[in-house]
C-alpha cells in the first residue's frame, strides 16, 4: 500500500511540503512509547502517535520509519514539521483516533508490526 492510498484512508492532511505519495509502505504500528517505536518498528514501516513533539521525528529517523501519522487531529509545532521536511519524513495528521486507524488500515490490507515475542 503507498503512501497516497494511506492519507485516503484515514481522512488525512498532509503536514510537510514533501509527500513521497508513491512510498510503498508495507506495515504500520501504534505507540505513544518512543522506546516502544524503536525497539518493535521495521524500517519503511508508518508510525501512529499521539506524540507531537520532536521526539517522534527523531524516532522516525533512528529506526528508519516511512512516515508518521498523529492521531486525534493533533499537529505539531512548526519547528517540528520543519525538522520532519528536513529529514525528509512525511507527517500527516488524521481526525480520527488510534484505535479507529488501526481498524481502517488493517481492514484495507496493511500489515501490522509483529510484536518479536508473537513470532
Amino acid at each position: 500500500m503507498n503512501l497516497k492510498e494511506i492519507v485516503g484512508i484515514i481522512a488525512g492532511r498532509m503536514l510537510t511540503k514533501q509527500s513521497k505519495f508513491d512510498t510503498e509502505i508495507p506495515s504500520c504500528g501504534a505507540s505513544d512509547l518512543m522506546s516502544d517505536a524503536l525497539s518493535f518498528m521495521k524500517p519503511g514501516s508508518l508510525l501512529l502517535t499521539g506524540l507531537i513533539h520532536s521526539q517522534s521525528v527523531r524516532t522516525a529517523e533512528m529506526a528508519g520509519l516511512a512516515a508518521i501519522v498523529y492521531v486525534r487531529g493533533k499537529t505539531p509545532d512548526p519547528e517540528v514539521i520543519s525538522l520532519a521536511e528536513e529529514l525528509n519524513i512525511p507527517l500527516i495528521a488524521s481526525p480520527y483516533g488510534m484505535y479507529e486507524i488501526c481498524g481502517r488500515l488493517y481492514n484495507a490490507g496493511l500489515d501490522p508490526v509483529l510484536d518479536p515475542v508473537m513470532k
